[in-house]
């Protein structure tokens, strides 16, 4: 463990099997729904999901890509994703630290769902520069960010997001924002799904 938040994260899954109650709150099945109906595109050939917890959007992330990497800190997640995504073809989960070496490159999709602001400013600005630099040209992100106060969230989500929409070479294809969590879709190739698809 390296510091107090890694303790913090660690202690959560040792009290619960689904600590945020991921599969039982609306708010969270409604996040998810959200999260998905975002994606520019229908389907992506690699997705990576750091922070991925028990896999609750790792499962459904997986419908939409032929190969998808979800990585947690805390081994107790990595345990509860890869048991519910046992059997589904092209998905790997695994143990990863936000703060070090990616684990690979070439990702047409980066889902960046509720990790940022477990960083400091540095640690932050440092996972945004490594991840335009192992995102595909064609590359997609989409960053999900709860917004109100929460122990132990170094930044804001505002200032999480906003951090992440800084990132150089993204354009904002679309954003999303209500009292509580903002979602912002972020893309090599600035044009729309309408553009992309030859009807503008």
């Amino acid at each position: 463990m390296r510091d107090d938040r890694d303790r913090w994260l660690t202690a959560q899954y040792a009290g619960a099997e689904d600590p945020w109650s991921y599969d039982s709150r609306w708010y969270e099945q409604r996040k998810r729904a959200l999260t998905l109906a975002a994606l520019p595109r229908r389907t992506y050939r690699y997705a990576f999901e750091p922070g991925c917890s028990i896999g609750a959007l790792t499962e459904l992330l997986a419908e939409r890509c032929d190969r998808l990497l979800a990585c947690d800190l805390v081994p107790a997640a990595v345990e509860r994703a890869r048991q519910r995504v046992a059997g589904r073809p092209g998905v790997t989960v695994r143990e990863w630290d936000a703060r070090d070496v990616w684990p690979d490159s070439g990702f047409d999709l980066v889902v960046v769902s509720e990790v940022l602001y477990y960083l400091d400013v540095v640690e932050a600005y440092a996972f945004c520069s490594r991840l335009a630099h192992h995102l595909a040209p064609d590359g997609q992100v989409v960053a999900v960010h709860w917004r109100r106060p929460a122990d132990p969230h170094v930044l804001d989500g505002d200032r999480a997001d906003r951090l992440i929409r800084a990132t150089p070479g993204l354009h904002l294809l679309a954003r999303w924002e209500d009292p509580d969590f903002v979602l912002s879709v972020l893309g090599r190739d600035p044009r729309s799904v309408a553009e992309l698809e030859g009807l503008t």
